[in-house]
């Protein structure tokens, strides 16, 4: 009897260490970096290297403003070497999460206080637009501060220099696509205010979007609609752009008020997807492109 109460506690024992492992990436010493969207996820990872363990929270396909973290996940945040986090209210769901990780010392980047932000505006609101990374000339200012806070967490990253340029190799591409899009084309309508950045960078003008705010936990009026479906007739946009993360309902919705014909296109634009193009932050700005340029060239 006290032999098989041994076994059991050495099985338990056993397990317990199996666990703890599994938690701390399989017995690495290196140091844990916790990223919140799984598009950061993949800079960081990129820009890190070999130099530490790179814990993404958000999984492919998911929506940043809403997704949450197992209890888990919550508790390898807090312990931390770093926490990199978008900011702006992008992260809605696991905002606590990172004030409860910094209340416990661990260091957060904000991606966001290291650009020069803009807002979302409507007639009725307003608030900083969180989709900075749509700029890739605004992720070189983020990738260059947080070299400095992976280097002030004891990380040592490798790829810095490589994925900056990297990001010049992008900017330069985006750039040579959009040239061919012509001045009265150059005008985006999306599901929600996600291109306010990428407009900014490359001279489109934004008509507006199906739920007017910077987040999609918002719902759209009947009077948005109808204010919507006129400024898109107005500018003869024949191209809606929805995120392949959220239904496209209300677009379809929307692109039934609007008497031309008007093609609805998801694109990658908030989260990363499980594999193809769109499962790197470059690969899904270069698809992206592609897709805007196509969407803007159709006839009405």
């Amino acid at each position: 009897m006290r032999r098989t109460r041994i076994v059991t506690a050495l099985a338990l024992a056993a397990g317990i260490v199996a666990a703890t492992a599994g938690c701390s990436s399989a017995g690495s010493d290196r140091p844990l970096v916790a990223v919140t969207t799984n598009i950061l996820g993949d800079v960081v990872s990129e820009v890190v290297g070999e130099g530490a363990d790179v814990m993404v929270l958000m999984p492919p396909g998911a929506d940043p403003h809403s997704f949450e973290v197992s209890a888990q996940e919550a508790a390898r945040l807090r312990a931390a070497d770093l926490v990199v986090e978008n900011g702006l209210g992008l992260e809605e769901g696991v905002a606590r999460h990172v004030e409860a990780a910094a209340s416990d010392g661990v260091p957060v980047f904000t991606a966001g206080d290291h650009v020069d932000a803009l807002e979302w505006t409507t007639e009725d609101d307003s608030g900083p637009d969180p989709h900075l990374w749509t700029d890739p000339a605004r992720m070189v200012d983020v990738v260059e501060a947080l070299d400095g806070a992976l280097r002030d967490a004891g990380v040592e990253p490798d790829g810095t220099d490589a994925y900056l340029d990297e990001l010049g190799t992008l900017d330069t591409e985006m750039s040579d696509a959009f040239d061919a899009v012509p001045d009265d084309r150059r005008a985006l309508v999306t599901n929600h205010h996600v291109f306010g950045y990428l407009a900014d960078r490359y001279d489109f003008r934004v008509v507006g979007a199906v739920i007017p705010s910077g987040t999609t936990l918002a719902s759209p009026s009947a009077a948005d609609l109808r204010d919507l479906a006129g400024a898109i007739d107005e500018a003869g946009v024949p191209t809606i752009f929805a995120d392949l993360s959220q239904p496209a309902r209300l677009a379809e919705v929307l692109a039934d008020e609007v008497d031309v014909h008007v093609e609805i296109r998801s694109l990658a634009t908030e989260s990363l997807t499980e594999d193809g193009p769109a499962s790197t932050y470059l690969g899904m700005m270069r698809s992206n492109t592609t897709a805007i340029v196509d969407g803007l060239s159709i006839s009405n």
